[in-house]
């Protein structure tokens, strides 16, 4: 009952602020129709361009708000029926520009660029980005929630646009196209703003002014596009992407003869209506997605990376944002992947899918998704068969949403408790003395979830609450949350609590604490000063607080932690941050952070606490040299573990870079609890010889999971999202470089507009 009260009071502070901070009146730019060809060349001589109205009037945001920046940036802009097209010119006094590669994609706050942020359905929630640098490489992505954090932004979104760039002694320009079939709007005014990042200078800059605090590219900071001419009425657009690919693949481990496996399939994009799309896959091939990652992952709970497979992405916050970031009802990458008994993720293949996502007039979202994937006896697995239902209103710029996800598993009449099945459908549960296996064939989440912006992105809150459904399951199966910033020029408060019942279960979700704790409750809070000082060299700099905690049953503490630190940020993008923290948990099941296999595993029940101080630099990341370091020393259960980690990271403009990653833990338990150096280097050559040739030479070395791994991936966009890919892989044991598998995918695709 206290949890419950606790929610239903900071509940209703968040609903009675609904309709706080209403975004103040912004710029307008009028916008009218060619009167003339544009042809993208990167040549300004169409008179439309000539004659045009300019956005000249740009203001800096960092690394201070309050000065004008160095550098003049003008846009124009035009459309004719087909394409909108915008000119964008970058004054320069100095001639060398600054990017990292040729390749797509490419990080915003490394190179010199120019981005276009555009709300299109005039809901200042959802939209697109395109950026380009002076060479014309693209970047586009999806926009989500307003677009107040990095996290709002995915540039993993792919489509057809075009772009010419010509660079002169005192500017760069580039001409660009975005074809209307390529975006989803509305007709009537759209929010944009412009975003230059003048990487040498270290300035950002923007048409609408944003305080320092604060992202340029959210829609809270946006003016108003009017169209002087109508835009064009959006006609049919269906697009058609086939692929056909060859893959051989050799399990050494196995010692199976080599597997060859053709696959043909395809994508279709379909606009139902101007805002709302259609998504169609057949029997979906991700070959090309680039491996993830690696990490040493010390903690007891999983780790979430993110998804990348491109029949996921558009209007993906739609399904991924219900709960929170640790309580997630529904997380894409649950379908089509599984890990074995191992714990090594595995492909599950995907027989066809369909997803139905966008808007509905000026304040409905909705998203629908099913998919199926045949069964795979290896890993226990039936035909399953996935569901998500999502239907979303906006309030304001705060919106509220309802969200159901189904898990059916199929063709499975009578449960056989011999037979092999995967973990995540078997149940144990006590009657009595006994332990009674049963079969889960189903599992669903509903509920709600409530998303606030206001006091122009001052404040954001979220809260949910959802309840999961099994088989013989109707009690303790909630999970709940409630979180409340506030972000202000010298200060940011951050305050949230959440928690799940013993019986909650999301099997197409992502929370992790429920694979270590049986029903919880946490709670999270943090402080963080901005200060500026009257210096030539630091920008900001300011401490922080934070403090997290997490109950089970009885309020009895299982984890806490707190952690202090203070951060400085330069004017020549380098950063600095030293902190200490300390940490308290209780076990709630056997476990050991290196090797369980090998050592003998803490017990539960028993506590222990340690303390950390850590200290972290990321150099001036202009010149061509750049590096991270950071490190860490203390205790860690009852021993001590001493870490350093970072990066070394050399780029040959414009062609690529060749970078090293690396993190070393020396871990020195007492007893039989395990002594060990572990070791993660992953270094990596990015080459782009073109901006359509691509390769990536990518080597992971993980003690922690006894892998190394090799993954080259060479790619050729002969067409506007079009590409011919080959991608070779190598797995080795670590300890003594035995391979283990080895596969080469050679996948074409081409992107057909109907």
């Amino acid at each position: 009952m206290k949890i419950q009260r606790i929610t239903l009071i900071l509940n209703f502070i968040l609903a009675s602020l609904v309709m706080v901070g209403q975004n103040l009146p912004g710029k307008e730019f009028h916008i009218k129709k060619a009167k003339s060809a544009i042809q993208i060349d990167g040549e300004l001589t169409e008179e439309d361009w000539k004659t045009g109205s300019v956005i000249t009037e740009f203001f800096m945001n960092r690394p201070v708000d309050s000065i004008a920046p160095h550098n003049k940036t003008e846009v124009r802009m035009t459309f004719d029926d087909h394409n909108l097209y915008l000119a964008l010119t970058a004054f320069d006094n100095n001639k060398k520009v600054l990017i990292q590669s040729l390749r797509r994609d490419f990080e915003f706050g490394s190179n010199d660029n120019i981005g276009f942020y555009v709300d299109t359905y005039n809901d200042k929630t959802n939209g697109f980005a395109f950026n380009v640098n002076p060479f014309g490489v693209q970047r586009e992505g999806l926009m989500s929630s307003g677009g107040n954090e990095p996290a709002d932004y995915s540039s993993f979104w792919d489509n057809k646009w075009y772009t010419a760039a010509a660079q002169y002694e005192d500017r760069w320009v580039v001409e660009v196209a975005i074809p209307f079939k390529s975006i989803r709007y509305n007709d009537g005014v759209w929010n944009f703003n412009i975003m230059r990042n003048d990487a040498k200078r270290n300035e950002w800059s923007s048409w609408i002014a944003a305080p320092l605090q604060y992202y340029p590219s959210a829609f809270t900071f946006s003016g108003k596009l009017i169209w002087d001419d109508p835009a064009p009425k959006p006609g049919m657009n269906v697009s058609l992407i086939p692929y056909l690919s060859g893959a051989a693949f050799k399990n050494n481990e196995a010692g199976t003869p080599p597997e060859y496996d053709p696959g043909i399939g395809f994508d279709a994009k379909i606009a139902v209506t101007p805002s709302l799309n259609l998504d169609l896959t057949v029997n979906p091939d991700f070959s090309q997605v680039e491996v993830d990652q690696q990490i040493i992952n010390l903690t007891q709970f999983e780790f979430g990376f993110p998804e990348r497979r491109q029949f996921f992405l558009e209007n993906n916050d739609l399904f991924e944002q219900p709960g929170f970031p640790d309580t997630r009802p529904f997380f894409s990458r649950r379908i089509g992947l599984a890990r074995d008994t191992s714990g090594v993720l595995e492909k599950v293949p995907i027989q066809y899918g369909a997803r139905l996502s966008g808007k509905l007039g000026s304040k409905w979202r909705i998203g629908l998704m099913n998919m199926q994937t045949e069964d795979r006896a290896s890993l226990g697995l039936p035909k399953q068969n996935y569901t998500v239902g999502v239907i979303q209103r906006n309030i304001g710029a705060s919106n509220i949403g309802f969200v159901m996800v189904d898990k059916e598993s199929l063709g499975i009449s009578d449960y056989d408790p011999t037979a092999f099945y995967h973990p995540s459908l078997v149940k144990e549960s006590i009657v009595g003395n006994d332990t009674v296996k049963t079969m889960n064939r189903y599992n669903r989440v509903y509920g709600v979830d409530y998303n606030l912006r206001g006091l122009r992105n001052k404040l954001r809150g979220d809260m949910y609450y959802h309840r999961s459904m099994d088989e013989g399951v109707s009690n303790k199966n909630y999970s709940f949350g409630t979180f409340l910033g506030y972000y202000a020029r010298n200060i940011d408060i951050m305050v949230a609590q959440n928690g799940a019942g013993e019986n909650f279960n999301a099997e197409v979700g992502f929370v992790p604490k429920l694979g270590v704790y049986s029903g919880y409750y946490s709670g999270f809070s943090r402080v963080a000063g901005r200060l500026f000082p009257k210096s030539n060299k630091i920008s900001n700099m300011g401490p922080f607080a934070e403090i997290n905690f997490t109950n089970i049953s009885g309020w009895r503490n299982r984890d806490k932690s707190m952690k202090i630190g203070y951060t400085v940020t330069f004017f020549n993008t380098a950063n600095f941050e030293v902190s200490g923290e300390n940490n308290f948990q209780q076990l709630t099941r056997d476990f050991n952070p290196v090797d369980s296999r090998t050592y003998d595993s803490f017990l539960e029940g028993e506590s222990y606490d340690w303390n950390r101080a850590s200290i972290t630099y990321s150099s001036d990341q202009r010149p061509r040299l750049t590096y991270k370091i950071g490190g860490s020393v203390g205790t860690f259960y009852n021993g001590t573990n001493n870490n350093v980690n970072g990066q070394l990271r050399y780029r040959f403009q414009p062609y690529g870079s060749f970078s090293v990653q690396f993190d070393y833990n020396d871990i020195i338990l007492p007893g039989n609890y395990g002594q060990k150096e572990l070791f993660l280097i992953s270094p990596k050559l990015d080459i782009t010889f073109t901006h359509k040739l691509f390769l990536t030479a990518f080597a992971q070395y993980n003690d922690l999971s006894e892998n190394l791994n090799l993954n080259t991936r060479f790619q050729w966009r002969f067409k506007p999202a079009s590409d011919f890919f080959v991608v070779y892989t190598e797995n080795y044991l670590s300890n003594n470089f035995v391979n283990k598998n080895r596969a080469l995918v050679l996948k074409w695709t081409y992107w057909f507009n109907i």
